[in-house]
This record gives structure tokens, sequence and C-alpha cells, in this order.
């Protein structure tokens, strides 16, 4: 059975329409990597609320590993000057919940006692939680500047003690200044990226 016979069967009659061109823009053909912060607060609530979006987004087995420090003091983020900087982690042992994230199949079985599946698994999920994050960050209105090539170790150390939640990406998060940004760099063509057989 081909793709297209498979999709036309399962298939609603409902299809989401497309977003808008401006929403598009602001999610992503306009939207930038900042490293200047206008000085704008930002609320506690929107943080919740990008939280709440980036939760929907899907995982495999609903695994959710993601996890977040949201940090605002000067002293925790050194020389960062955002309003607010997130440290995205991903917990190892997010299979301990998945009686309750996935409850339909026995999925804690899957990883338990399988460490490199397991951190694999918590990798490649948190890293895809981590766009959802930022894709809903956009959509809130705030800019973001995610950075990895950081001390893991030492941020582990700081905030991830126990060693099973490890950092992945900080992401600066506030009201970007345009007037700082760097022309944007060149992407790769379609055909570069991808294939269609």
């Amino acid at each position: 059975m081909s793709i297209a016979t498979l999709f036309r069967k399962q298939a609603t009659p409902e299809i989401a329409s497309e977003l808008d061109g401006r929403a598009l823009d602001q999610l992503f053909r306009t939207a930038r990597t900042h490293n200047g912060w206008r000085p704008i607060e930002v609320p506690d609530t929107l943080l919740e609320e990008a939280v709440e979006l980036a939760k929907m987004g899907p995982t495999s087995a609903n695994a959710s590993p993601l996890r977040i420090v949201f940090v605002r003091s000067q002293e925790a983020k050194l020389t960062i000057a955002a309003p607010v900087t997130a440290i995205t982690a991903h917990d190892t042992k997010f299979y301990e919940l998945l009686p309750r994230l996935f409850p339909h199949a026995d999925a804690k079985a899957w990883f338990a006692g399988k460490e490199a599946f397991a951190n694999d698994t918590a990798y490649k999920n948190g890293t895809l939680q981590v766009a959802y994050f930022i894709m809903a960050l956009r959509a809130l209105g705030l800019d973001t500047g995610p950075m990895s090539g950081f001390d893991n170790a030492a941020v582990d150390a700081a905030f991830f003690p126990g060693g099973q939640v490890k950092s992945n990406v900080l992401i600066n998060i506030g009201y970007g200044d345009a007037e700082k940004l760097f022309p944007r760099s060149p992407r790769l063509a379609f055909d570069e990226i991808a294939t269609i057989v």
C-alpha cells in the first residue's frame, strides 16, 4: 500500500487551513536569532504559555523529556543581557513517567534498563521539543537567541546536580533589538536539503 493510499484512508474531511503570510513571517521567514535586547521585561505568564504550547508537539511514545530552568538573575546569567535565559535540558529517566503519559502500553519497559537507548531517545526528543519551544516563543511575539557550545558539564553541575537531567540548548528570550542584528546568513536550496522519491 502506498503512503498516498494510506493517507487517503486516514484523512478526515476537515483539513487545517494554511497560516497567513504574516504568521509564517513571524515564525520562520523574518524570525532571527537575536543577540541584542531591548529593556522590556518578559512576564512569567508568557513563559508559561510558551511551555503549554510547546508541550503539545509530538514526541516518541509521548516521552516529553524536555525540562527547562528559566534564569532571570544577572548573577546566574553571568554576562548574558537578555531578560530571560532558558536552560533547556532532557530528562534521561523520562520513561518513569510513561505509565501516566503513554498509558495504553507498557512503554516504560521499552526503555528501563536500556540506558543507551533511553539516553538517545531523551536527547533526540528533547531537542525536538526545544524546536517546538522556540516556535512557541516566536508565536507569542518573543524573540530568541539559541546557543550551543557552552560548558554543559558546568551548567549541569549548577542547575541539574543529580545527573539525571542533561542540559542541551541555552535560549535567550526577550524582545530583540533589530539594530544589533547581523545580516541574514544564506540558506541551502531545496535540492541541497531534500529529495522527493
